[in-house]
Formats: structure tokens, sequence, C-alpha cells
């Protein structure tokens, strides 16, 4: 083994300047993975992330909407009838709609989702900050942690938001009640208002509407008993009519285009690493033809071909390791400039899995030359000399 160490690494510093080189190379494939890697991370959770919080154990929908928030709708008199069956501890409806923020004349808007809920109930999130929402009918929301660092906001504070209303935009002033985790529903940061208010800010709005005749896109159902959710499942399908009830996952991953979204990114990460393999091993490949000499010599003198196969995997895993190091650093150093309402998430366990693969790909793309390598014969370098 320490033969093999010396072969290693005397021939990387007799040449650094060229494995330099190549880190580099590896450094870049290394920047690209994990930022597609923290891409399909951030359009997944900016999809998922409000739902995937959601303080409920089901959601229902209209069951001709085919598991489509946009296209579910859902009434009081459904409500009720959910809140009679037996097992349910609280339901409320939650209503969807996309408005703007204006942070000023040198800035562009910032779009966020309008999420309207019924205060105190499942859908409304918890407040880290301040308070939750009070009253019915109010100028008071509950705005997410990204729009509270994008628009500067603090607890108190007015904002307007802008929404279309028939042929004209409208400006609306809201209060900040409280600031919740970020809640990302449609890729867009998200503020919470009493659905009665919702009903009247959201685009093409009609005249405000008593609290009877508003409707929900889903209901979100919190169980006495949450181990006991098929029953109660059932029960709602079954006792309510014309609705379909599933859980968290299911409601986030039929989200149009999630899936397709998330097999997308995954296809792109799976040929970078393709890609990775092929240029390490085209590499690699390379320096072997260029010393065969030396190794036909080694084996002239002793040498055994396991330790020659050793030294040439143990260069390969340095200049991988070099490269990963160094790709790290800059997508860490990148990463640190983006503003906070750009979809990158850089998580601890699709970054490891993106970082090990890149490792691995390194001794896979060096196999051929490995093989190569013991395929050399002593007389080889007697010919070449």
């Amino acid at each position: 083994m320490s033969t093999a160490l010396h072969l290693t690494f005397k021939e990387i510093w007799r040449n650094r300047g060229r494995f330099l080189l190549f880190s580099l190379v590896i450094a870049l494939i290394t920047v690209l993975i994990l930022f597609i890697a923290a891409l399909g991370e951030g359009l997944g959770s900016g999809n998922r992330e409000y739902i995937e919080k959601l303080n409920a154990d089901i959601l229902v929908y209209q069951d001709i909407a085919q598991l489509s928030i946009a296209g579910s709708t859902l009434d009081r008199a459904t409500l009720r009838a959910i809140n009679n069956v037996e097992g349910v501890k609280a339901a409320g409806p939650v209503s969807f709609a996309s408005v703007s923020i204006p942070i000023g004349e040198a800035k562009d808007p910032l779009d966020v989702s309008l999420i309207g809920v019924e205060p105190g109930m499942p859908g409304e999130p918890p407040a880290i900050q301040g308070e939750g929402l009070l009253r019915r009918s109010s100028d008071d929301a509950i705005i997410d942690e990204t729009v509270a660092m994008v628009a500067n906001l603090n607890i108190g504070d007015w904002f307007a938001i802008r929404t279309p209303q028939g042929n004209k935009a409208e400006f609306y002033a809201l209060r900040v009640a409280g600031i919740t985790t970020s809640q990302k529903y449609s890729i867009r940061p998200s503020i919470f208002v009493p659905l009665v208010t919702w009903d009247t800010l959201r685009p093409q709005a009609s005249t405000r509407r008593s609290v009877e005749d508003l409707t929900g896109n889903i209901i979100a159902v919190q169980l006495e008993n949450p181990w006991d959710f098929d029953r109660v499942q059932e029960r709602i399908e079954t006792q309510v009519g014309r609705v379909e009830a599933v859980d968290r996952k299911t409601a986030y991953e039929s989200t149009p285009g999630y899936t397709a979204q998330q097999s997308t990114l995954a296809t792109q990460n799976g040929f970078a690493l393709l890609i990775g393999v092929l240029v390490i091993g085209g590499f690699f490949q390379i320096q072997t033809l260029q010393k065969v000499a030396q190794i036909g010599m080694l084996k002239a003198i002793g040498t055994p071909s396991r330790v020659v196969a050793i030294a040439i995997l143990l260069q390969i895993i340095a200049i991988n390791i070099v490269g990963v190091l160094i790709g790290s650093f800059l997508t860490v150093l990148v990463a640190s400039g983006f503003p906070p309402n750009i979809p990158i998430i850089f998580e601890l366990r699709s970054g490891a899995i993106a970082v090990g693969s890149i490792l691995l790909m390194g001794p896979l793309g060096g196999l051929v030359s490995i093989r190569y390598a013991l395929q050399v014969e002593p007389l080889t370098a007697l010919k070449l000399a």
C-alpha cells in the first residue's frame, strides 16, 4: 500500500497543473449536479410546502375535480356535512388565488399566493411571530417569512396588494397580524386572510357575499384519532357524497405538473452523472495511454499488478475528492448571493446523495483505465525504449 501511495502522489505532484485543471472540470460537474438537485428540491418544495405543512389529516376535493385544487369547489353545506362525520375533530375551507405585492418603483412586484382560511380552523398556519387571524372579516393577514424578508415587513406594518378586478387593477391594504414559516404554494410565497376578506380581494371578485354563500376550493379536516384515517376517509366519501378525500402526500403529488417536473429534473441529474462518468473515464484513459511505458517498466522491475491498480484507483479518488471539495465550495459561494424567493433549496439529504454519487462516479469512470493498465505487459516498455 505504501508503494501505491508513493506512486499516486508522486505522479500527481509532478503533473499538478494537469491534475488541477481536471479537478476544476470535476468541480464544474459538481456545481451542475448540486444545482440540479437543489432546483428539484426547491421547485418541489415550492409546489408542496403549504399542503405538506397543513395542520390537517385529510383534504377533501370535489369528486369531479380529479384532485385539482383550481377545479374544485365546495360549499358550506358540504362543510357542515363533513363536520357531522364521526371521527372528524374540525374542518375548515381553504381557497386559493394569485395576487402581487408592490415593493417599490425600482423593483418588480412580488407575486404571492392569496389563501383564504377560516380563523382558528384547519388551514390557518400557526404564527411564529405576532398572532393568528381573530375575526372572520378583517384587514389582518398572516404572511410567510419569505414575504416578510423580501418585502421588509414586520408585525403591525400595513402593505398593499394588487389584484385584477374586471378590466382594471385594484389595490387593497392589509395589516401584518402574524408571520409564519415558509408556506409556498404554486412556487409562490403565501399570505393568509379570512375567507370573507379573500372573497373580496381575489381577482375578478364579485361584490361581498354572505358567509353562507362562500365556497372553498378544498376542505382541510383534522381527525380526532389520526390513525383512524382509512375509516374516516371512507365515511366522508360515503356520507357526504360527491367528494374525494385524500392524505396530504397524495394531494401535493396530484398538483398539476408536480410529478412531471420532478421526473424531468431527476432525468437531467441522471444525464449529468452519466456525462461525469464518461468525462472522468476519458481523462484517465488518456492518462493511462500516455504512461504505458512507465507501467510496463514498473512491471518489468517486479511491481505487482495489484500495486499499479491501487495506485491508479487512489489517484482517481484523490483527484475526485479535490474536485468535489472545490465544486461544493463554489456552490455554497454562488448560492449565498441568491435572493430568498429563488426556488433553490440545498437540503442535506439531497446534497449528500448528489455528492456521494459524484464521488462514486470517479472510480466507476476509471475502471476502464485500470483494466487497461492491468493488461500492459513488461515487454511493452522494452519495445518503447
